[in-house]
């Protein structure tokens, strides 16, 4: 399947996708220094978020689709060094609403949830 939204992403900092199909997404992301939020190389969980927000984006897949809210959890650190995969599934979809639920794990370890409301504008929303 094609990526059709948020192509100018830089995957280095918000992930890789490594498999899309309807409705769902996966996305790596091998966390670098410069996502380091202190000198123990705890990762700033702005960087889990876009993950897990550009995992939903891919999911729904439609060139205009924004992010309008997100409830979330961070359950456990991520730190320099680890690999973390988002897996995100369109659980609900209405009209141009989309419900979007995101599980990032290390390894087998959940480490963050996710839901994120989606929605898909008739045009871009700076037009």
């Amino acid at each position: 399947m094609e990526i059709r939204t948020h192509l100018k992403i830089d995957q280095r900092l918000s992930g890789k996708p490594i498999s899309l199909e309807e409705g769902k997404a996966k996305v790596e992301l091998k966390t670098i220094e410069e996502m380091a939020a202190d000198e123990k190389g705890l990762v700033h969980g702005g960087f889990i978020f876009s993950l897990a927000d550009y995992s939903a984006m891919l999911a729904v897949n439609e060139p205009t689709v924004v992010l309008a809210g997100a409830s979330v959890k961070f359950l456990k650190p991520v730190k320099v060094g680890d690999t973390v995969v988002a897996e995100a599934e369109v659980k609900k979809e209405e009209g141009k609403k989309r419900w979007v639920d995101v599980v990032v794990k290390k390894g087998e370890e959940v480490v963050f949830t996710g839901e994120f409301f989606c929605v898909v504008p008739p045009k871009h929303v700076l037009d």
